[in-house]
């Protein structure tokens, strides 16, 4: 049964909106206000965040490469020719 169907029973006060006019929310400042709000609570958090963990970030230990031979030609991958079928 829709929602915006009166019943015979019930008074009529106020003005009637059917079920889709009813549930539309208005812009407005308090609007406005809860977007530009979470928006820099979301930018804190992500920076914060960020801020926490920099110095991993920066760290380039991962990447110092080889520094023996040895170490070196474990990486030393050879070179083969591409295979193709005939």
């Amino acid at each position: 049964m829709p929602a915006d169907i009166h019943h015979q029973g019930q008074a009529d006060s106020g003005q009637r909106l059917n079920a889709t006019r009813a549930r539309q929310g208005r812009w407005g400042r308090h609007v406005f206000w809860v977007l530009v709000i979470s928006t820099v609570l979301a930018a804190l958090a992500l920076f914060g965040a960020w801020t926490y963990r920099a110095k991993d970030l920066a760290a380039v230990e991962v990447h110092n490469g080889a520094k023996t031979p040895a170490e070196a030609q474990r990486y030393d991958t050879p070179q083969t020719p591409a295979r193709q079928t005939p």
